[in-house]
Protein backbone atom coordinates (compact mmCIF):
# COMPACT_ATOMS: atom_id res chain seq x y z
CA UNK A 1 0.00 0.00 0.00
CA UNK A 2 1.41 2.92 -0.86
CA UNK A 3 0.94 6.44 1.34
CA UNK A 4 -1.33 8.87 0.77
CA UNK A 5 -0.34 12.47 -0.74
CA UNK A 6 -1.02 15.40 1.99
CA UNK A 7 -4.47 16.68 1.19
CA UNK A 8 -2.89 20.17 1.51
CA UNK A 9 0.06 19.11 -1.23
CA UNK A 10 -1.77 16.96 -4.09
CA UNK A 11 0.59 15.52 -6.17
CA UNK A 12 2.03 16.88 -9.32
CA UNK A 13 2.08 20.45 -7.90
CA UNK A 14 5.15 20.38 -5.38
CA UNK A 15 7.91 20.97 -8.17
CA UNK A 16 6.70 24.51 -8.98
CA UNK A 17 7.58 25.42 -5.15
CA UNK A 18 10.62 23.55 -5.27
CA UNK A 19 11.59 25.66 -8.10
CA UNK A 20 10.46 29.30 -6.43
CA UNK A 21 12.25 28.07 -2.98
CA UNK A 22 15.23 27.57 -4.89
CA UNK A 23 14.69 31.09 -6.90
CA UNK A 24 14.59 32.83 -3.72
CA UNK A 25 17.74 30.90 -1.85
CA UNK A 26 19.32 32.00 -4.44
CA UNK A 27 18.76 35.24 -4.49
CA UNK A 28 19.03 35.74 -0.95
CA UNK A 29 22.54 34.55 -1.78
CA UNK A 30 23.34 37.08 -3.90
CA UNK A 31 21.99 40.18 -1.73
CA UNK A 32 24.29 38.83 1.00
CA UNK A 33 27.07 38.86 -1.15
CA UNK A 34 26.20 42.12 -2.45
CA UNK A 35 26.26 43.33 0.80
CA UNK A 36 29.34 41.53 1.97
CA UNK A 37 31.19 43.06 -1.62
CA UNK A 38 30.14 46.93 0.04
CA UNK A 39 31.29 46.30 3.33
CA UNK A 40 34.72 45.05 2.42
CA UNK A 41 34.58 48.12 -0.11
CA UNK A 42 33.86 50.55 2.59
CA UNK A 43 36.84 48.79 4.90
CA UNK A 44 39.30 49.53 2.63
CA UNK A 45 38.43 52.75 1.48
CA UNK A 46 38.09 53.29 5.14
CA UNK A 47 41.60 52.06 5.61
CA UNK A 48 42.83 53.91 2.59
CA UNK A 49 41.48 56.99 4.22
CA UNK A 50 42.76 56.36 7.71
CA UNK A 51 46.17 55.68 5.96
CA UNK A 52 46.12 59.05 3.89
CA UNK A 53 45.25 61.21 7.08
CA UNK A 54 47.90 59.13 9.17
CA UNK A 55 50.65 60.00 6.34
CA UNK A 56 49.22 63.87 6.27
CA UNK A 57 48.82 64.64 9.68
CA UNK A 58 50.90 61.96 12.05
CA UNK A 59 53.64 59.77 10.57
CA UNK A 60 55.55 59.73 7.35
CA UNK A 61 58.14 57.33 6.37
CA UNK A 62 60.93 58.82 4.48
CA UNK A 63 64.37 57.20 2.77
CA UNK A 64 67.51 58.31 3.51
CA UNK A 65 69.49 59.51 -0.09
CA UNK A 66 73.04 60.42 1.39
CA UNK A 67 75.85 59.83 3.61
CA UNK A 68 75.15 63.22 5.30
CA UNK A 69 73.71 61.57 8.62
CA UNK A 70 76.85 58.64 8.95
CA UNK A 71 77.21 56.70 11.07
CA UNK A 72 73.31 57.51 12.81
CA UNK A 73 71.52 56.90 9.56
CA UNK A 74 72.63 54.68 6.46
CA UNK A 75 72.12 55.51 3.05
CA UNK A 76 69.04 53.90 2.43
CA UNK A 77 67.75 53.58 6.01
CA UNK A 78 64.30 54.53 6.19
CA UNK A 79 62.95 56.49 9.45
CA UNK A 80 59.42 57.03 10.95
CA UNK A 81 58.82 60.80 11.47
CA UNK A 82 56.34 62.11 13.70
CA UNK A 83 54.54 65.44 12.25
CA UNK A 84 53.08 66.29 15.36
CA UNK A 85 56.34 67.05 17.01
CA UNK A 86 56.93 69.61 14.73
CA UNK A 87 56.84 72.84 16.66
CA UNK A 88 59.57 74.50 18.01
CA UNK A 89 58.96 74.65 20.98
CA UNK A 90 58.85 70.50 21.30
CA UNK A 91 62.27 70.07 19.65
CA UNK A 92 65.25 69.40 22.01
CA UNK A 93 68.68 69.66 20.78
CA UNK A 94 70.09 66.26 19.60
CA UNK A 95 66.53 65.65 17.83
CA UNK A 96 66.80 64.24 14.31
CA UNK A 97 64.23 66.38 12.31
CA UNK A 98 63.28 66.30 8.21
CA UNK A 99 62.56 70.01 7.30
CA UNK A 100 61.79 71.35 3.41
CA UNK A 101 64.86 71.60 1.59
CA UNK A 102 66.11 75.70 0.94
CA UNK A 103 65.52 76.98 -2.04
CA UNK A 104 63.00 74.06 -2.96
CA UNK A 105 64.00 70.56 -4.82
CA UNK A 106 67.90 70.25 -5.67
CA UNK A 107 68.98 68.74 -9.15
CA UNK A 108 68.28 65.59 -7.37
CA UNK A 109 64.70 65.74 -7.09
CA UNK A 110 65.10 66.21 -2.87
CA UNK A 111 62.92 68.43 -1.76
CA UNK A 112 63.06 67.06 2.07
CA UNK A 113 66.59 67.33 4.21
CA UNK A 114 66.97 65.20 7.43
CA UNK A 115 69.79 66.83 10.02
CA UNK A 116 70.50 66.95 13.65
CA UNK A 117 69.31 69.90 15.56
CA UNK A 118 72.47 71.61 17.53
CA UNK A 119 71.12 74.94 18.57
CA UNK A 120 67.79 76.30 19.60
CA UNK A 121 66.03 79.66 19.30
CA UNK A 122 68.34 82.63 20.69
CA UNK A 123 71.15 80.15 21.39
CA UNK A 124 74.53 81.33 20.10
CA UNK A 125 76.48 78.81 17.95
CA UNK A 126 79.68 78.54 16.83
CA UNK A 127 82.70 76.07 15.33
CA UNK A 128 85.75 76.83 16.77
CA UNK A 129 89.16 74.46 17.04
CA UNK A 130 86.81 71.47 15.42
CA UNK A 131 84.19 71.42 18.09
CA UNK A 132 80.81 73.02 18.11
CA UNK A 133 80.17 76.08 20.94
CA UNK A 134 76.35 77.04 22.41
CA UNK A 135 76.77 80.11 23.91
CA UNK A 136 80.53 80.19 24.19
CA UNK A 137 80.84 76.41 26.11
CA UNK A 138 81.81 73.68 23.64
CA UNK A 139 78.82 70.48 23.52
CA UNK A 140 79.54 67.01 23.46
CA UNK A 141 78.27 64.94 20.68
CA UNK A 142 78.77 61.44 20.60
CA UNK A 143 76.83 60.70 17.88
CA UNK A 144 79.96 61.99 15.53
CA UNK A 145 82.14 59.44 13.66
CA UNK A 146 85.28 58.87 15.12
CA UNK A 147 87.69 61.79 14.59
CA UNK A 148 85.38 63.79 12.71
CA UNK A 149 85.69 67.51 13.41
CA UNK A 150 83.21 70.39 12.72
CA UNK A 151 84.89 73.54 10.04
CA UNK A 152 85.11 77.00 11.68
CA UNK A 153 82.01 78.60 11.54
CA UNK A 154 79.99 81.69 13.38
CA UNK A 155 78.98 82.69 15.70
CA UNK A 156 75.52 82.97 14.91
CA UNK A 157 72.45 83.76 16.81
CA UNK A 158 69.97 81.79 16.09
CA UNK A 159 66.46 83.58 15.62
CA UNK A 160 63.29 82.95 17.86
CA UNK A 161 60.99 80.42 15.73
CA UNK A 162 64.27 78.99 14.25
CA UNK A 163 66.47 76.01 14.58
CA UNK A 164 70.51 75.71 13.78
CA UNK A 165 70.71 71.56 11.85
CA UNK A 166 74.16 69.81 11.34
CA UNK A 167 74.56 66.64 9.59
CA UNK A 168 76.15 63.76 11.96
CA UNK A 169 79.20 63.22 8.84
CA UNK A 170 79.85 67.04 9.30
CA UNK A 171 82.40 66.95 6.24
CA UNK A 172 79.94 65.76 3.78
CA UNK A 173 76.88 67.79 4.62
CA UNK A 174 74.91 70.54 3.37
CA UNK A 175 73.19 72.00 6.48
CA UNK A 176 73.06 75.34 8.45
CA UNK A 177 76.60 76.06 7.81
CA UNK A 178 75.27 76.95 4.43
CA UNK A 179 71.79 77.83 4.43
CA UNK A 180 71.58 78.74 8.07
CA UNK A 181 68.34 79.09 10.08
CA UNK A 182 65.30 76.41 9.86
CA UNK A 183 61.95 78.17 10.22
CA UNK A 184 59.70 76.26 12.31
CA UNK A 185 56.51 76.30 9.29
CA UNK A 186 59.57 74.02 7.42
CA UNK A 187 60.00 71.41 9.78
CA UNK A 188 57.96 68.52 8.81
CA UNK A 189 58.32 66.68 12.09
CA UNK A 190 61.03 64.64 14.56
CA UNK A 191 62.71 61.38 12.93
CA UNK A 192 62.08 58.54 16.26
CA UNK A 193 62.94 54.94 14.48
CA UNK A 194 64.77 53.26 12.21
CA UNK A 195 62.40 51.05 10.49
CA UNK A 196 64.75 49.68 7.49
CA UNK A 197 66.58 47.43 7.20
CA UNK A 198 64.97 44.95 9.54
CA UNK A 199 68.73 44.55 11.15
CA UNK A 200 68.99 48.18 12.08
CA UNK A 201 65.32 48.73 13.46
CA UNK A 202 65.90 51.18 16.56
CA UNK A 203 64.49 54.47 18.00
CA UNK A 204 66.66 57.14 17.04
Amino acid sequence: MTDPTPLDQPSGVDAPETVQVDAADTRSRAARSYRSLIEWAAVIVGALVVALLVKVFLIQAFYIPSESMLPTLMVRDRVLVNKLDADVSSIDRGDVIVFDRPGGPGADGISELIKRVIALPGETVEGADGRVKIDGEFIEEDYLPEGATTSTFGPETVPIGHVWVMGDNRNFSDDSRRFKFIPEEDIVGTAFVIIWPPGDISML
